[in-house]
């Protein structure tokens, strides 16, 4: 069954094949579900002809066209959006593309126009936004010192006015998607599966890569290139080498939990969550930053400070984006503080954080360290934390006795 008749229900009031224009079953079928695109839909479209497209269709042509003539958008989405618009423009009104291509502009992201790959979050007037384009609005609006706002209507947005779109969630889902190994189409909800285990094109590895094979080649291929490798054939001392390379690539690996579990043996070990709050410089140019309220471990009184891009002037400019802390301690000490330390995500954050161990020997005279990494995994990760209200992670602190 096509895209087209799932969207009219198949029932006998849709009429012959043809009959009905795809713009009144799209534009009818999506608000009002199946029974409603078999009726009005129908009937809408015997009226009003096959000549003469549908609001559905305009609506989202003159969604992209507001998109590519908006002065701030960025250069590549305004070229993209106009080209957008014009293939919407000229579908609506030949009344004669297919659904899933007059739905594409309909349900795509405002903000990159495309069409979201997971979360759909809406602003209260109902405009879409993708999961990665939300965060990332939210994000930039915390280091203007601005409210963020729907990029369509300039309503205020956040995690507590938007909610997501489970429908068009769906609705996405189903819409068919091409394999980039084997062109074929399969639906959006099936579509990574089939790249990963189903797929007869999809690139894969020999099964001798562990002792050095480089092959990289088709899923169908893969039994005649394991039967013609070298790779098992090679000598002892070959394979040594290899090996021996492998387990230097373990014990780097090895080396941070090791570390971890030395510390965990420590007589005096200590632990607190922490919550940074956003604070502005009173410099001219305003800089954002990051400080916790002080909190006591170890019997010692401590403060967190955390900058973005090391304090970069406009880091909402920037795609890239970092976040650095560094520990402050503020009690006076009667001899050198000598103390290993790491940041992990909060019990409730789905941050992906690195640990990283760091260590620092604190006198009154040297009582705060340099700004070191906070090591998150990517820019992705850091929106996430710069678009929350507050950052909230968790600190442990050794203390190393000689």
């Amino acid at each position: 069954m096509s895209g087209a008749e799932e969207a009219g229900g198949g029932g006998p009031a849709a009429g012959p094949a043809g009959s009905v224009p795809a713009g009144a079953g799209a534009g009818v079928g999506v608000g009002a579900g199946p029974g409603a695109a078999a009726g009005p839909a129908a009937a809408l479209g015997e009226a009003a002809g096959p000549g003469i497209p549908d609001e559905a269709g305009l609506a989202g042509a003159r969604q992209l066209q507001e998109a590519a003539g908006d002065p701030d958008a960025p250069p590549k989405k305004r070229l993209r959006a106009a080209e957008a618009a014009e293939a919407a423009a000229a579908a609506a009104a030949a009344g004669s593309g297919k659904l899933e291509e007059r739905l594409y502009s309909v349900l795509c992201c405002t903000v990159c126009l495309d069409l979201p790959k997971a979360s759909v979050y809406q602003c209260t007037n109902g405009h879409l936004m993708c999961a990665g384009c939300f965060i990332h609005l939210l994000a930039d609006a915390r280091l203007k010192e601005e409210q963020a706002t729907c990029p369509n209507c300039r309503c205020e947005i956040s995690k507590s006015l938007c909610c997501r779109n489970l429908a068009v969630e769906k609705a996405v889902s189903e819409l068919p998607s091409e394999c980039g190994f084997c062109l074929r189409q399969f639906p959006r909800s099936l579509l990574e599966r089939h790249q990963k285990e189903e797929c007869q094109d999809r690139v894969t590895q020999c099964k001798y890569k562990r002792i050095g094979c480089p092959w990289h080649g088709p899923f169908h291929e893969l039994t005649v290139h394991e039967a013609a490798c070298a790779h098992p054939t090679k000598t002892g001392n070959e394979l040594m080498e290899i090996l021996d390379e492998m387990d230097q690539s373990h014990r780097r690996e090895m080396q941070l939990y090791n570390s971890v579990f030395s510390l965990l043996s420590f007589e005096k070990i200590g632990y607190t969550e922490v919550q940074f709050r956003p604070y502005r410089t009173d410099d001219f140019i305003t800089r954002l930053y990051y400080e916790t309220p002080r909190f006591t471990v170890l019997n010692q009184t401590w403060v967190l400070k955390a900058r973005v891009n090391d304090s970069e002037r406009n880091p909402n400019l920037s795609c890239k984006r970092t976040l650095s802390f560094q520990l402050l301690l503020k009690s006076k000490v009667t001899a050198p503080l000598e103390c290993s330390f790491l940041l992990l995500k909060g019990p409730y954050d789905d941050v992906k954080i690195s640990p990283v161990i760091y260590h620092f020997v604190f006198t009154n005279e040297s009582n705060e360290t340099d700004y070191v990494p906070l090591p998150i995994v990517d820019s992705v990760e850091c929106n996430k934390l710069l678009a929350a209200k507050n950052i909230n992670l968790r600190l442990f602190l050794f203390q190393i006795q000689k």
